[in-house]
């Protein structure tokens, strides 16, 4: 019996060493990796660098100094700030209704969710101007009460909301799923109201998940063109985001301003890459610590 088991614990590792991939094979994936990612992510931000730059560090400082480039700024820094608080309201409540409870209608709750990542936003941002706009079913009526929001800032909040509420949604469901409700079901029994459940059981076990959706959802605001652009009406110092002011210089051949300012949005890129690296190890090392 001892002999056998030696026998069978001898056989582990070259059984182990023949499943591994060869060295060949390792090293081409890894080479196919590295070229992908240099070719389609560290080429163009060291383009979009080096042309923001060409011309000095002091026309780099002033394209940020001019009226239109700060309001482009402030209606992007203003427009997320709206969308991301009430995302993340979005995102609890949804999550917590699918993964807590049972009732009709929850697989079509689900698919709607997913609606904004299968429908592109140039056709998010033409229903809106569909249902606002001076010729849509509520035109009249916003017109008459002197509510705009097509060509306006509400219409551009709307939007980004559109095309970023699955963000956070999406990373807690599955999350909040395979918690299950025990521990839930444990406070309660134990005197807790639901809101003191909420605050002490529930958040803190998806609170890496809440924040990495979080940070999804702020990038993809930041960085949204498509239905922003048709809602927008693209007036200059007014309705144009970051996106849009980089297009607008663009088209004027403004190539100094035009890269500057996308040299901006990437490096919003870089550090939303930066702080989703930060809570993947963060999470990883506290789900280490927490192992029995």
């Amino acid at each position: 019996m001892t002999t056998g088991v030696l026998s069978l614990d001898k056989r582990v590792p070259r059984i182990a060493s023949t499943v591994a991939e060869p060295v060949l094979v390792r090293l081409a994936l890894i080479l196919v990796s590295l070229t992908f990612l240099g070719l389609f992510l560290f080429v163009p931000l060291a383009a979009i660098l080096f042309e923001a730059l060409k011309h000095g560090l002091g026309a780099y400082l002033v394209s940020f100094q001019e009226p239109d480039a700060i309001a482009a700024i402030e209606l992007t820094l203003l427009a997320t700030a709206i969308a991301l608080p009430l995302n993340v309201v979005f995102g609890l409540s949804a999550a917590w209704a699918i993964a807590k409870f049972e009732f009709w209608g929850k697989q079509v709750l689900i698919t709607l969710i997913d609606l904004p990542f299968s429908v592109s936003p140039v056709v998010a941002g033409l229903i809106y101007v569909l249902l606002f706009g001076l010729q849509g079913a509520l035109g009249p009526w916003l017109a008459a009460h002197d509510i705009k929001i097509i060509f306006a800032v509400p219409g551009i909040v709307l939007a980004t909301i559109f095309v970023t509420f699955p963000f956070v949604a999406r990373e807690l469901i599955p999350h909040m799923q395979a918690q299950g409700k025990d521990e839930e079901e444990a406070a309660l029994v134990l005197g807790a109201t639901g809101w003191q459940t909420f605050w002490r059981v529930t958040l803190p076990s998806i609170k890496w998940s809440l924040l990495y959706g979080v940070i999804l959802c702020n990038a993809r605001a930041m960085g949204e063109f498509g239905a922003v652009s048709v809602v927008s009406g693209h007036i200059r110092g007014e309705t144009n985001t970051m996106p849009l002011h980089v297009e607008i210089l663009y088209n004027e051949y403004n190539y100094v301003a035009a890269f500057a300012v996308a040299s901006l949005l990437a490096l919003l890129s870089l550090v939303t890459l930066a702080a989703k690296s930060l809570v993947e190890w963060t999470s990883s090392v506290e789900q280490k610590e927490n192992r029995p």
